[in-house]
């Protein structure tokens, strides 16, 4: 495709849902993807767009009382495609949203391939375009030589911290004599994840296990690097004392053992993690641990006595931007406002955060070259919140990567019941979103029009 109006750099699920929104405004695409050129990432194993790393679960659906599911709802009515194949290839997981990973990536990049739109093109880009209007999406492992760019035009150094993989087991190695199948609570089906439960002394020795195996060595530049708070790892956290696991991934309330009919002293939970159900990736259990360490330590788990494992947890190191005060409103490099930054190198945190940052980077794109005013969602709305957090709410000094949730929005006003707050919330986030999108230009009939600044 020649003459392509914008430049997204990156095929994650920023860069996807970007690519997504402009193609469907009737703007021509170039999406430059590394992986496929034979350039490799510490955490991808394949050349598939929009590849889920770590987790499959893009966490609650519930658009009612949280506020990721309340995200799901507002990426929806726009015409998400990660939305739109994220449940198409949903798999059981409760009340949250997981996908089968393999079916999720080859239907985005199905559905980018096909576009008229859309030229995607594997290659490695290793500067930052002088000229033309750009979408940087190269998520948390952008390349040394990308990134080194990046820290030259923002003038600052860039952040970053490290993000943990977890292991993923086949089902059919579990011994279901021990483990069994339930829902914390019971909710969704009742049956959505498998639980392996142990006593405290089995606890007592694989929590001293964690602390005493093998781990990873940092290089000397990795060293200070801090941990994101929602992706520790397992040995990370029981570093921090005894009964802390108990009260985070290893937490037993709401689990009934059929053997005792009590709750265990701690479980291990294991979520669905491709259609068919053969894989079940071990929740909460990110790990710097070496892979062989792994193996002897998680067979010493009840049920996963004899585990076979399609993938091993890992660690690689993130990158992310002073976003609060390197980027506009919409987006735009505020040194080179020809650049807009989207996904996780602007510092949100979720594989739905990053695909809605992409979202509105591709629609701010599109308006710019309609030359229509495209002011940002209202900060009452998840997609508002999530934004305004990223372009000038947070505090610079501490920023750090963060997943949407109710602390982003403007508080209820008025005296209300901890209760209700969060139907309250997501009331007022469907109203102020659906005035938004009333309210947004519509494209030219001559969508080829350029803005002065564009190539």
């Amino acid at each position: 495709m020649a003459n392509h109006q914008v430049h997204i750099v990156g095929g994650g699920l920023a860069g996807s849902e970007a690519a997504w929104q402009l193609a469907e405004a009737g703007v021509r695409v170039r999406l430059s993807e590394m992986r496929g050129s034979g350039e490799v990432t510490p955490a991808h194993q394949t050349d598939g767009l929009a590849e889920l790393v770590c987790s499959n679960s893009f966490r609650s659906d519930d658009a009612e009382s949280n506020a990721v599911g309340l995200l799901h709802a507002e990426m929806r009515s726009l015409g998400s495609i990660i939305m739109a194949q994220g449940d198409e290839h949903r798999v059981p997981a409760g009340s949250a949203l997981a996908v089968d990973r393999d079916g999720f990536s080859a239907g985005v990049t199905a559905r980018l391939a096909a576009h008229p739109n859309i030229e995607i093109v594997r290659e490695r880009i290793d500067t930052l375009p002088s000229e033309g209007l750009t979408i940087v999406a190269t998520g948390p492992l952008t390349a040394a030589t990308l990134a080194a760019s990046v820290a030259g035009a923002t003038g600052s150094d860039h952040l970053a911290f490290f993000d943990a993989i977890a292991p993923i087991v086949h089902r059919d190695s579990i011994d279901f004599d021990t483990a069994w199948f339930q829902s914390r609570w019971n909710k969704g089906d009742g049956k959505d994840y498998i639980n392996c439960p142990m006593d405290r002394d089995q606890y007592a020795a694989f929590h001293q296990g964690l602390l005493d195996g093998e781990k990873t060595e940092f290089k000397d530049w990795e060293r200070d690097t801090p941990y994101f708070e929602g992706c520790m790892p397992i040995e990370v956290m029981a570093e921090r004392g005894f009964d802390t696991l108990r009260f985070g991934p290893m937490k037993p309330v709401g689990l009934d053992d059929p053997r005792t009919g009590r709750w265990p002293h701690a479980v291990v939970q294991l979520r669905q993690d491709n259609k068919d159900g053969t894989l079940w990736n071990m929740v909460g259990f990110q790990t710097k641990l070496k892979h062989a360490e792994q193996v002897r330590l998680f067979r010493t788990i009840p049920g996963l006595e004899n585990a076979e494992f399609a993938r091993l947890g890992g660690l690689h190191r993130n990158t992310f931007i002073q976003s609060p005060i390197l980027l506009d409103r919409t987006l735009r490099l505020k040194s080179a406002p020809h650049i807009r930054f989207a996904g996780q190198i602007t510092g949100c945190e979720g594989y739905v955060e990053s695909a809605a940052i992409g979202l509105l980077a591709g629609r701010f794109a599109a308006a710019e070259l309609a030359r229509a005013d495209l002011p940002p969602p209202p900060r009452e709305t998840a997609l508002g919140a999530l934004l305004s957090h990223i372009t000038g709410e947070a505090e610079v000094e501490t920023y750090q990567p963060m997943n949407v949730n109710f602390g982003l929005f403007p508080p209820i006003p008025g005296r209300t019941r901890k209760a209700d707050r969060k139907k309250l919330y997501t009331a007022r986030a469907r109203e102020a979103l659906a005035g938004w999108t009333a309210n947004r230009p519509t494209r030219p009939a001559d969508s080829r029009a350029e803005p002065e600044h564009a190539a």
